[in-house]
């Protein structure tokens, strides 16, 4: 390689690396799939979710975040990967995939069967990231992946809309943007919306929290939009939203196999060591 050949290379690596981290926060997809777990059946699906997590970090597998409802629909799990483009999601289900085939060989397809019986519903969606309607959003995924690595709650609006009427409703989530960091610029919204697997014009307000009670809102939203701005924007929801849902959810690290610029927010957190083993007992007693 001569020398012209190598500048370029050096220069073409350098532009790459600036490019990935110059990707605007909140911007791509996000994989989801939700599952709700017959209560009787929770600790069974845990342990095989715990073995997904464990297989997949320990293989090189697909990387995702999972938490569980607290206030909502009770023994309901997330799990969350976040994706470039569709093409992502090909990828990461192969990587997931093949980590638990490494891992568990022929006894993969056991292992799926079992989890799907522990089931009463699931649902598979992809979910289209709007930077353009999140608030206080910090520079690039990398910084917005801190915050979400330093929480342990996040507290999610969904809304969905009438047929039709979403471009009104998102003038109204503007409005909550530009008010939210005019008046309380620490305050981090992230606005995703339904794409395919769910009703579409579902959008999902997400805001994160070190407890639940960093979750509550600092300012209500008549304080926040004024009185006009507040009345506007019930008239708006009121005509445009058929309802909405708030609930809150808890992260479940040892069900996660998290992306290293989340686990980096807290890695003792999101690296939880496996249990001791039962302590042996002593010859003679019972």
């Amino acid at each position: 390689m001569n020398k012209t050949t190598f500048l370029k290379s050096i220069t073409f690596a350098l532009l790459t690396a600036a490019a990935a981290t110059a990707q605007p926060a909140a911007s791509g997809y996000l994989d989801v799939y939700s599952a709700r777990v017959k209560p009787d059946k929770r600790p069974q699906f845990d342990a095989i979710a715990k073995k997904w997590a464990a297989a997949n970090r320990a293989h090189k597998g697909d990387n995702w975040v999972a938490y569980e409802v607290d206030y909502g629909e009770q023994n309901t799990l997330y799990f969350v990967g976040t994706r470039a483009d569709y093409a992502g999601v090909d990828t990461g289900m192969n990587a997931f995939m093949g980590a638990i085939k490494t891992a568990y060989g022929a006894g993969m397809d056991k292992m799926m069967a079992d989890a799907d019986s522990c089931l009463i519903s699931s649902r598979s969606e992809i979910r289209t990231r709007r930077p353009d309607l999140s608030a206080n959003l910090p520079a690039d995924n990398a910084a917005l992946s801190s915050v979400v690595g330093k929480s342990r709650y996040l507290r999610i609006v969904i809304a969905r809309t009438r047929p039709g009427r979403g471009a009104e409703w998102e003038a109204q989530v503007r409005a909550l943007k530009q008010a939210t960091e005019r008046q309380t610029p620490g305050t981090v919204l992230t606005v995703s919306q339904s794409s395919i697997g769910q009703t579409l014009g579902t959008y999902y307000i997400t805001s994160f929290g070190a407890s639940v009670g960093a979750l509550q809102p600092p300012k209500s939203l008549p304080d926040l939009l004024g009185d006009r701005g507040y009345r506007d924007f019930t008239k708006a929801t009121a005509e445009t939203v058929i309802g909405t849902e708030i609930i809150i959810g808890r992260w479940l690290p040892e069900l996660s196999n998290a992306p290293p610029e989340i686990a980096a927010g807290d890695p003792a957190f999101w690296n939880p060591k496996p249990p001791p083993p039962p302590k042996a007992k002593a010859e003679g007693k019972k």
